[in-house]
């Protein structure tokens, strides 16, 4: 699911994981499928997507994002980390898990 200024309230509910993107950002591209593949293993969050571009600067900016690849793990819309930069799945994967189970301890789920 792509998000943009006009959607996100309605999909970021709960803890999610946004990937800002950019269209020819080959770093990006690569690390769709690793974070697809990541998320589909659990059932406690769901994998959103952001396209860097003029219609979602506004969006990208209230999320402090400044480079793509960018990586958020968030809890409503709220932002709760980010990690800029392509990432091993193995890594990528076990900062994602860190993440989500310190949501968990602090909203006490």
């Amino acid at each position: 699911m792509w998000l943009n200024k006009d959607n996100y309230k309605e999909y970021l509910k709960g803890i999610t994981i946004v990937e800002v993107s950019g269209e020819s950002c080959a770093n990006c591209l690569t690390l769709m499928p690793i974070l697809d593949n990541i998320v589909k293993q659990r059932n406690d969050c769901k994998l959103y997507h952001i396209e860097a571009s003029d219609d979602t600067m506004q969006l990208i900016n209230k999320f402090e994002v400044f480079s793509v690849p960018t990586i958020l793990v968030m809890y409503d819309d709220n932002v709760f980390a980010s990690c800029r930069g392509y990432q091993p799945e193995e890594i990528l994967e076990l900062w994602i898990d860190s993440k989500i189970d310190e949501i968990k301890k602090k909203y006490n789920m």
